[in-house]
């Protein structure tokens, strides 16, 4: 009956009980989230605990050991047609130039949306270049406009900006979250760097021994600055967390409270 109630009540996501095993090792038990269309969730976590996987489930390319996801409601049981996923590599087509790479799968007449799409993440000038000749953050812009020439509601981003120089990083993050605000998808970010989770997310999950162990709302302002005393405590405390120590943040409040108190 909870459950029926959970899919009434209709989220763009949920997940009810979630697991998945490979053979005899489990990666994800018990989860149980719901993700609100337009949110942008980010989750972290130590490698090998289970950000990838989480993610090829929300995407379908995964089918769950147990439990159920729901999408707009209905059970997904077979590849997600609402949603678009973005690797950490570009996973061009080096034989195929810009233009082709993004309008894979599309038909013949989608020219013009292509070149809309490319104009958006900045490439309106190489659609006719050969992935070779592109810079590492150019193929990724390519790889996002592929993923968002279909239009998703939900936008999968499996560790996409990994491999960048870190101000390539950040041009790529505020891309990326100017277009989540103007288009309106939903976006589940899966990522290793916390300050990239708390620059753009709305959420922050952190994934521990195969479970959702926080669920941290990231309630600042936009557009964000990673100077301000709020960003970084954010920051401080969910790598304490990942971490297994106190937030270094803490102490110093506690050494201020001790000090005021003399």
């Amino acid at each position: 009956m909870e459950q029926l109630e959970k899919v009434e009540n209709n989220p763009h996501v949920l997940l009810h009980e979630v697991g998945k095993s490979f053979t005899e090792r489990l990666v994800l038990t018990e989860i149980d989230l719901q993700i609100n269309r337009g949110e942008f969730v980010a989750v972290v976590g130590k490698s090998g605990c289970g950000k990838s996987t989480f993610l090829r489930l929300l995407a379908g390319l995964e089918t769950t050991s147990e439990g159920s996801i729901y999408m707009n409601g209905e059970t997904l049981t077979r590849l997600n047609n609402y949603a678009r996923i973005m690797f950490q590599d570009g996973r061009l087509l080096p034989w195929k130039r810009v233009i082709d790479n993004v309008r894979i799968a599309l038909p013949n007449n989608a020219e013009e949306k292509t070149i809309e799409t490319l104009n958006q993440v900045g490439l309106g000038d190489r659609l006719k270049d050969w992935p070779r000749k592109l810079s590492g953050g150019q193929r990724q812009r390519v790889a996002l406009a592929r993923a968002l020439v279909h239009d998703p509601e939900l936008l999968l981003l499996d560790e996409p900006l990994g491999a960048l120089d870190a101000l390539t990083r950040i041009e790529m993050q505020d891309l990326i979250e100017s277009l989540w605000d103007a288009k309106g998808f939903t976006a589940v970010l899966v990522t290793h760097d916390v300050e990239e989770a708390v620059a753009i997310a709305d959420r922050v999950l952190l994934i521990e021994n195969g479970k959702i162990s926080l669920d941290q709302k990231i309630d600042l302002p936009r557009p964000r600055h990673r100077t301000q005393q709020e960003f970084s405590i954010y920051v401080e405390e969910i790598v304490a967390r990942i971490m297994g120590r106190k937030p270094y943040t803490k102490q110093i409040k506690k050494q201020q409270i001790q000090t005021v108190s003399i």
